[in-house]
């Protein structure tokens, strides 16, 4: 038995899936948002930084 061919720009029928749909995980909150950790690697960095030019300065 041949299929039917689908004209372009249509869906070809599917069977349907047995499983459920999958959740969403929920937000992580600051956790999962890069920036958060990249400003904290900075922010680590500047204080080195600045300890460095403190102590050659004399400040």
């Amino acid at each position: 038995m041949s299929e039917q061919l689908v004209p372009p720009g249509e869906t070809p029928p599917a069977e349907g899936s047995t499983s459920s749909a999958h959740q969403e995980r929920a937000d992580g909150g600051i956790w999962e948002h890069p920036m958060f950790w990249v400003s904290l690697i900075v922010l680590g960095a500047v204080l080195v930084g600045l300890f460095f030019v403190f102590r050659i300065f004399g400040f």
